[in-house]
């Protein structure tokens, strides 16, 4: 059990570290909306944005309030993950299903620590308009749980343009993947994937019957019932 606690723990901060370090560096050495191609590659690119909400930046409510609500609920979930883990560990539960939780759990780590701090530690980033600063002198750009969570991983890997039959949609350009993200994102996706995918394997156990059980039993069934015996009539 010892030794499963370290290697969650370990793969809880290691996650925290890659992405918290990405992160800052890129808060503190892009422009927002800069690109930085991966490989020389135009459809892999490390793509500066920031949003208030979820995960691959959808959004959830609007204003101070909406993003209240999401770190409050983001905190929730975390101490349920954690309660859950520790549960798991006393229950000895397989590794895989143990690290599948902190991988949920480390992502979402990730994630509130940007809006419950960044905004703190640092002035803000517009839109093409300098780098962000760390610890600026006039303070940070929001208070405690409203900053905005830091997204760069951006994979435009096709481009086009709808039909113009089809209705609404006709002409528009369509971009696939759209979504920016984060490594938190990806560790949050890859642990729900690994519980989705492997579930029978996490969660079924196999009892095996003991064979002393198993003859009891089957000596339990040859056993008939006493037959009734009536005293003879004279």
């Amino acid at each position: 059990m010892k030794k499963k606690s370290l290697s969650v723990v370990a793969l809880i901060t290691l996650i925290l570290l890659l992405d918290q370090s990405l992160k800052v560096w890129v808060k503190t050495h892009m422009n927002y909306g800069d690109d930085i191609p991966i490989l020389g590659l135009d459809w892999a690119l490390i793509h500066f944005v920031e949003n208030n909400g979820m995960a691959f930046g959808f959004s959830f409510g609007s204003g101070s309030e909406g993003k209240l609500l999401l770190s409050t609920l983001r905190i929730v979930a975390v101490g349920f993950l954690m309660y859950y883990i520790h549960f798991l560990l006393r229950l000895k539960a397989s590794f895989g299903l143990l690290a599948s939780f902190a991988l949920i759990l480390a992502g979402a780590l990730g994630n509130i620590i940007d809006s419950a701090f960044y905004g703190i530690l640092f002035s803000a980033s517009p839109f093409h308009g300098g780098l962000a600063t760390f610890l600026p002198e006039g303070g940070g750009y929001a208070p405690f749980l409203q900053g905005k969570v830091v997204d760069m991983f951006y994979f435009p890997i096709f481009r086009g343009n709808f039909p113009e039959w089809i209705p609404f949609l006709n002409g528009r350009n369509f971009v696939f993947f759209r979504p920016v993200f984060n490594i938190a994102d990806v560790s949050i996706t890859t642990g729900v994937l690994n519980i989705l995918l492997f579930q029978r394997k996490f969660f079924t156990q196999e009892h095996h019957t003991p064979d002393t059980a198993q003859s009891t039993s089957s000596a339990t069934d040859d056993v008939s019932p006493a037959e009734d015996i009536s005293p003879e009539q004279s």
